[in-house]
């Protein structure tokens, strides 16, 4: 990490008693589970709305050209990946254009495919609607993910599967995919008739030196079989500001996508939503740049804590995200069977098994004993059971109190 860092991302901001998700918790406690990283955005942002605070009128708001020229030179630039403005329609947020996304390109009861362990909340946004979700779990071998595309290519030929939402890069095991891999899922669901809804809201924050890959990048069937959300959200740590993009190059496709997210009333920005927008992605790429090297350290020192101090656990590689995915399969046979399933996250009804209601009883334990509050991996399905789900991205000082938390409650 470079010692003459402009920005600074070790000051411990206080953020209770702010109405915050993440941190409505004891007065003990660490939340290290969302994803919403404990750093002020960049300063440029701030002072973006800051001016628009100060005209104080703060009426409907339009989509103007800058945001679009915003969104179309930031993806040219980093991603290398020319977006047409046409192809671009503002919504609120990724979550709920996934969710309009669901609502209008399947049917009720039509199976949407996810290969899991995945972000959580894309089941919410499948049964929620009265989709059915079909897991396609990622194979985990050797301590590494990949697909196995027998299997992908079974659950696509699936009549009743119209869609599948695919996260690149993937959360919660912070993978990007390649190219190739991305081209033989393209074709793939060209080949059975499913859409693809790429989630890429984690784009911006890989490791430096690692690249992502749009998936509409990759070739002329991923381009025009795919809807792809993107945002400066959780890069520049604004999600509360609902501020989202979807890329929908196929015209057909874009109509249907255009018309859902207006009938769910998700396609209107916010006074501030526009100007954060284009500061983020005009403004704030030095900060971005800064923040993708402390995460980085942040990660390096988490690797070494967990190989001296935790040996028992396995940190799955990571190359994007600041979410760690720990696999605690070797305390399976320590942790106490009986566990409240409800403790293990959204989707209690994941945690069938017995090894999955032991480590979410770890996760419960850990935050009763330590105050540390992790994710327990049953939420995210496929063998999520037997992993938690660490955030990373906090101070330095933070980050240590938490590993020794981690290590207190492991140990006991």
């Amino acid at each position: 990490m470079r010692g003459n860092m402009k920005y600074n991302f070790d000051t411990q901001i206080n953020r209770r008693g702010t109405g915050s998700l993440k941190w409505d918790v004891g007065e003990q406690e660490l939340p290290m589970w969302v994803a919403d990283m404990d750093f002020r955005t960049a300063p440029q942002i701030i002072e973006a709305i800051q001016e628009r605070v100060s005209h104080g009128v703060f009426g409907y708001s339009i989509i103007p050209d800058g945001w679009y020229d915003a969104y179309i030179s930031w993806w040219e630039r980093r991603h290398h990946f020319t977006m047409q403005k046409d192809w671009l329609i503002f919504c609120t947020g990724v979550v709920p254009a996934i969710s309009s996304i669901v609502r209008k390109l399947t049917t009720p009861a039509e199976k949407v495919l996810i290969q899991t362990p995945v972000y959580n909340i894309f089941f919410n946004s499948i049964l929620n609607n009265g989709r059915q979700v079909l897991e396609s779990p990622l194979v985990y071998e050797e301590g590494e993910y990949h697909i196995d595309f027998v299997r992908l290519e079974r659950d696509l030929a699936d009549p009743q599967t119209s869609l599948m939402i695919l996260c690149n890069p993937h959360n919660p095991v912070g993978k990007i995919w390649d190219r190739e891999t991305l081209g033989r899922i393209g074709e793939l669901c060209h080949k059975h008739h499913v859409v693809v809804v790429s989630d890429e809201i984690h784009c911006d924050l890989t490791d430096p030196g690692f690249e992502y890959v749009p998936f509409a990048s990759v070739s002329e069937i991923c381009r025009e079989n795919s809807v792809t959300c993107i945002a400066p959200t959780k890069a520049f740590n604004m999600a509360g500001l609902q501020t989202a993009a979807v890329s929908v190059p196929n015209e057909l496709l874009r109509h249907k996508i255009w018309r859902g997210l207006n009938t769910d009333e998700v396609a209107e920005p916010n006074a501030f939503a526009v100007t954060a927008a284009v500061a983020a992605f005009t403004r704030g790429e030095e900060w971005l740049e800064e923040l993708r090297e402390y995460l980085a350290e942040n990660k390096k020192i988490t690797a070494e804590f967990v190989k001296k101090e935790l040996p028992q656990l396995h940190r799955v590689p990571s190359s994007a995200t600041y979410l760690l995915w720990l696999d605690c399969g070797a305390l399976e046979d320590k942790t106490c069977p009986g566990a409240d399933p409800g403790a293990a996250g959204e989707n209690p009804s994941l945690n069938g098994t017995k090894d999955g209601a032991k480590i979410a009883d770890l996760a419960s334990r850990i935050r009763g004993k330590t105050g540390l509050y992790l994710s327990a991996g049953a939420q995210f399905g496929g063998n999520g059971e037997h992993f938690l789900r660490l955030n990373i991205a906090c101070p330095r000082a933070v980050l240590l109190d938490g590993l020794e938390r981690l290590k207190r409650g492991i140990d006991g």
